[in-house]
């Protein structure tokens, strides 16, 4: 089943499915958020927003609003 990376919890993995089709996909394809690529959710924010996570062997920082357009399957 697909997940939001915006409503996973702090501590939960998954696999890159797919976009939503918007203009930061480019944006997040060039920052390692590609399709195939295993993503860990490290934080969240106090107020939920930004999101830490860990992708392509990095630990990244994104906007929950760039969370939401990408869509996770859960490990």
């Amino acid at each position: 089943m697909l997940h939001r990376l915006s409503e996973m919890k702090s501590g939960s993995s998954g696999v890159i499915e797919r976009f939503d089709e918007n203009e930061a996909q480019v944006k997040l394809m060039e920052m390692g958020c590609i399709p195939g690529e295993k993503v860990s959710v490290e934080a969240i924010a106090p107020m939920g927003d930004p999101i830490a996570i860990q992708v392509s062997g990095y630990c990244l920082s994104i906007r929950k609003n760039e969370a939401r357009h990408i869509w996770v399957e859960i490990a």
